[in-house]
């Protein structure tokens, strides 16, 4: 039987770990909470960038459209960014996303596609190297980042734009996870190039006036459909964020 003082230890080692518990999960709440409140206020500012081209590309003839938006005329090149963590332990964000992801690319290749991988994390290159390691083409690791922001998203924009350019791809897709709640995280795929026009996006309010860009809708387009690729990769990192602390 163990003596007063033995059990007086347990006591105490045992309020000691609920201590230190406690503790973990306040900090890993506040984590939660700061991820949450980041993708939530990226979501309106992605889909307004979405509107105002939605709004400039109703403007542009087929043969004028910037080649961001109109695309080369060819889905045969794909490259596929596949978007989640550098760590583990972390329910089924990480494999649910590589599963989504692995699906699509696997059903490219049976329809005879070139596909090509970019993996921004390091559990995409260990979960899709195992099958497609001579597919991928550059691993961003996001630990290299103290905090997600725009100098994370940027280097992953310029590496598709450059491909693209380069004739390298003819349709990009972004695979992450969508954070809907601490209990539901989707894999989501977006297709960046040739950028989506969606009919279903909020129109902006002319008060029915008709409006001349100076410069044109074109020029416009040309300069701001780069930069929503990084602001939609930038949206989309924050969702993961969120989803892996969910």
């Amino acid at each position: 039987m163990a003596s007063l003082k033995e059990m007086r230890n347990r006591i105490g080692s045992v309020k000691s770990t609920q201590k230190i518990t406690k503790a973990l999960n306040m900090v890993a709440a506040a984590k939660l909470k700061r991820a949450q409140d980041q993708a939530e206020s990226a979501r309106p500012y992605a889909r307004k960038m979405a509107a105002v081209i939605a709004n400039l590309a109703a403007g542009v003839s087929g043969d004028g459209a910037p080649k961001l938006l109109a695309g080369t005329g060819s889905d045969q090149k794909h490259l596929i960014v596949v978007a989640t963590g550098d760590k583990g332990l972390a329910g089924g964000f990480n494999t649910n996303v590589i599963r989504a992801a692995r699906e699509r690319i696997n059903s490219l290749i049976n329809a005879g596609k070139d596909v090509k991988i970019v993996a921004v994390g390091r559990k995409v290159r260990d979960g899709l190297g195992r099958l497609f390691g001579d597919r991928i083409i550059r691993t961003f690791e996001l630990s290299e980042h103290k905090v997600i922001g725009m100098a994370t998203a940027e280097p992953i924009a310029a590496l598709i734009a450059e491909a693209f350019e380069n004739g390298e791809a003819d349709v990009v897709t972004l695979f992450y996870s969508r954070f809907q709640s601490v209990i539901s995280q989707v894999p989501t795929p977006r297709q960046l190039i040739p950028a989506v026009v969606d009919g279903g996006s909020e129109p902006i309010d002319l008060n029915g006036a008709v409006y001349e860009y100076e410069p044109s809708e074109e020029e416009i387009l040309e300069t701001l459909l780069p930069r929503n690729i990084t602001t939609q990769i930038l949206a989309a990192l924050y969702e993961n964020q969120a989803s892996f602390f969910g």
